[in-house]
């Protein structure tokens, strides 16, 4: 079947063109992501390039040939700006105009002007070197977990292989416009290659943008924005997921409740911008004292929690006093303030076949209320008897020592 090239031309055009205005009439729904507004002005000038190709014989071939391959050049290096804002990254103006400058000088060149085969060599080199690099941009954001990350890069990789291969073609082919080269299969599949590539890198580059966003609504439900760990419904969703586990494979967990001891004065005497970054540094240090299978989250406000899986009494206490003494260090002083936080746990230790954090955290807020009743910075063990004396109302200087007793058998093991 011979491939009609007007048609190849005209049906590009418009391809390029209503993906270029559809990129950009989607990032006019969703400005935060920029990138997507470079990808649509790619496009745009793929199609500009794709017109000027079209005119050959019927203008100089200084517009037809070398202006557009410029054009088409920039495109490319439009598409790798956009790769590399979207994940972070500053453009790089001079970087993005490079193949098309040395396009443009390369065909200036007396010994080049007539060698079709070095030009097209040198023409698909930087075309290839563009994608790759936007396939290489893509590739150094793989932490962020985008499924439709994976396939961009390897269609950006394959296209950039594949288009190295009209070199060869060019080398054992005369370039001719009326030349049976436009009837070439091997032709033929590598221009609806690049047309389908097209269409479908649009739509992956879409998808990437449209997956980020629904990620980051996902984030802002789950993680609390201030201190980057899990809010109040992420964690007894997360705690939830740890007790189904808990029935298969029963292991002693320990459950902490953590709260920051006179924090309302903190923000009184030193403000609030100042009481954030105490609540930041006692996260780093919560960070720093368990495990990074361990789960920790924000109940609100200066309330916090943790549940360690797989944990001894033992040494749910030594992480609990660790948290402790840690952040008492850390929050001594602030910015240069003498803020001398700290922090009352109250906590409880399961090895029951049942894990149920619920009750867990309401027993390991009743120890946590001891500990502040007895004095605050300190740790406090749940016990029988504690919860019992606590649901008779005796006050806890009077039951207090149950807790003083496991407190320092606790100590002691540590």
């Amino acid at each position: 079947m011979n491939l009609d090239v007007n048609t190849l031309f005209m049906v590009t055009i418009y391809v390029e063109a209503i993906l270029g205005l559809l990129l950009l009439f989607a990032w006019v729904q969703n400005t935060s992501i920029r990138a997507v507004a470079w990808w649509g002005f790619a496009h745009l000038l793929r199609a500009a390039s794709v017109v000027l190709f079209g005119m050959y014989g019927n203008v100089p071939e200084l517009i037809s040939i070398d202006l557009a391959n410029a054009m088409l050049f920039t495109a490319f290096a439009v598409t790798w700006t956009g790769a590399r804002v979207f994940d972070g990254r500053p453009a790089e103006p001079v970087y993005m105009v490079t193949g098309a400058v040395i396009w443009l000088l390369i065909c200036r060149l007396p010994v080049l002007s007539e060698a079709v085969d070095a030009r097209v060599l040198i023409a698909s080199g930087i075309i290839t070197a563009y994608t790759w690099l936007t396939a290489f941009e893509f590739w150094r954001g793989r932490d962020e977990k985008l499924v439709s990350r994976w396939p961009a890069i390897f269609m950006l990789f394959a296209h950039g292989a594949l288009f190295l291969l009209r070199t060869p073609l060019v080398a054992v082919l005369p370039w001719s416009v009326t030349n049976h080269v436009y009837g070439s299969v091997w032709l033929t599949v590598l221009s609806f290659e690049a047309l389908l590539f097209t269409i479908s890198i649009a739509f992956i580059l879409l998808a990437m943008a449209k997956e980020r966003t629904e990620l980051r609504h996902r984030t802002a439900a789950m993680v609390d924005p201030l201190t980057g760990i899990a809010n109040r419904r992420s964690f007894l969703q997360e705690a939830a997921l740890i007790a189904k586990r808990h029935v298969g494979d029963p292991r002693p967990t320990a459950v902490l409740v953590i709260d920051l001891d006179h924090f309302k004065s903190i923000n009184d005497r030193f403000g609030h911008a100042l009481g954030d970054r105490v609540l930041e540094i006692f996260t780093e240090t919560a960070r720093k004292s368990i495990r990074a299978t361990d789960l920790v989250g924000r109940l609100g406000g200066e309330e916090f929690a943790a549940v360690l899986y797989d944990t001894s009494s033992d040494k749910g206490f030594a992480v609990a006093e660790r948290i402790r003494e840690g952040f008492a260090q850390a929050a001594l002083e602030v910015e240069s303030r003498p803020v001398c936080a700290t922090v009352s746990i109250g906590l409880v230790h399961c090895e029951e076949a049942v894990l149920d954090v619920p009750q867990l955290l309401a027993q390991a807020d009743q120890a946590l209320y001891y500990a502040k009743e007895r004095g605050r910075n300190r740790v406090e063990v749940a016990s029988l008897d504690l919860v019992l004396r606590h649901k008779a109302g005796v006050p806890a200087a009077a039951g207090s020592a149950p807790a003083v007793a496991a407190k320092s058998a606790a100590q002691s093991a540590a």
